[in-house]
């Protein structure tokens, strides 16, 4: 059984920079920059007073990003939200695959899906000098978090590193975009087109931008339909657990429905097995449609239908950026080389779609 990522061990022997942004009453970024050794300017005052407040809580800076220096090792830092994730792996694999043709090293850091874990682990990547970041998940939607994240990496940038971002960190980072939105579209399509109206989505954390990409491309589809749908969005960890306890949820508010669109595979896994235990035949019931195909997919019984995201191409596809960019040299070390590709995705229908039962 699939058990939900446990949060990591608090820090010891110091304070965390979340502390010190809160006993300092300024912002994580503004922490980040006055402790982190950003080239960004802080106020005199404000930046004693941070450091006062630092000293005092005994927090430990892992070293600034400028200490690149403009010259990297072989090492590329690669962070992901959560390893025991297939999704996650799977880009992981396909990085590996790339890095190793080139003779790179890749580290792979498990985040949890904390932004301050992640702005350490960039930090201390940018102490080990490491030759470039790679990204693989959703960033932040809250404002702050995603400015914090920002920042850190562009300091990272301006001390001569790359970034590669799998998801959209702004127009300055490198990017490798899978097509949610479009995935989900045709998964809303695919469930119209089979009768169904009544249609739960059981969905991940609220705070990932995939999540809300996919929610909007899957409603943009119902409405493009034109047709007279029902639709409730019940929330829950990206994890198999978290699918089970978002479906069961679902079906106690809403037990007419006649579809289920998950919003990862995992989450789709929890479903059939809310939905099996519901005593809820799948399709006859209810159809449930998935995200990511897995490699698992097609081995469930039934076999999962769902939106096809080439993760391990989009892994390879990251790191090819790293290794096809030029060395920076003393007048190119700052933001603006950005290269987009775009990853597309395609409906995958097997075996747990169905029409919708008759009312």
């Amino acid at each position: 059984m699939q058990r939900s990522t446990p949060s990591p061990a608090p820090r010891r022997g110091g304070a965390t920079l979340q502390q010190v942004a809160d006993a300092a009453g300024v912002s994580l970024a503004t922490a980040s920059r006055v402790l982190n050794g950003s080239t960004r300017i802080v106020n005199p005052e404000l930046s004693a007073h941070v450091r006062e407040v630092a000293t005092r809580l005994r927090y430990v800076s892992h070293g600034p990003a400028q200490a690149l220096a403009r010259a990297t090792t072989s090492l590329v830092g690669l962070l992901v939200h959560d390893v025991n994730d297939p999704y996650f792996s799977a880009i992981a694999a396909g990085a590996m695959r790339v890095a190793r043709e080139q003779d790179l090293l890749v580290m792979v850091a498990n985040t949890y899906r904390d932004p301050e874990l992640e702005l350490d682990y960039i930090t201390r990547l940018g102490a080990q000098r490491a030759r470039a970041i790679l990204l693989a998940g959703s960033p932040p939607v809250d404002p702050a978090l995603a400015a914090a994240l920002r920042e850190q990496l562009m300091d990272y940038v301006h001390g001569g590193g790359r970034v590669v971002s799998i998801g959209d960190q702004g127009p300055d980072i490198d990017a490798v975009l899978p097509a949610n939105a479009e995935g989900a579209r045709a998964a809303a399509a695919h469930l119209i087109g089979l009768g169904h109206r009544e249609i739960g989505v059981v969905s991940g954390p609220a705070g990932l931008v995939a999540v809300a990409d996919r929610l909007a491309g899957f409603r943009r589809g119902l409405m493009a339909s034109g047709a007279d749908v029902r639709q409730t969005a019940v929330e829950g960890d990206f994890t198999r657990d978290g699918g089970y306890h978002a479906t069961r949820r679902l079906l106690e508010t809403r037990p007419e429905v006649t579809a289920v669109f998950a919003l990862s595979d995992l989450m789709a896994i929890g479903a059939l097995a809310a939905l099996r235990e519901a005593e809820r035949r799948v399709p006859a019931e209810v159809s449930v449609v998935g995200f990511d195909d897995l490699a698992i997919c097609a081995d469930l019984a039934p076999a999962l239908t769902t939106v096809r995201v080439d993760t391990e191409g989009m892994g390879e596809q990251a790191m090819r950026i790293v290794v096809g960019a030029p060395e920076p040299s003393a007048d190119d070390v700052g933001p603006g080389r950005s290269v987009v590709l775009h990853s597309a995705t395609e409906l995958i229908v097997r075996d747990s779609t169905g029409p919708a039962a008759a009312a």
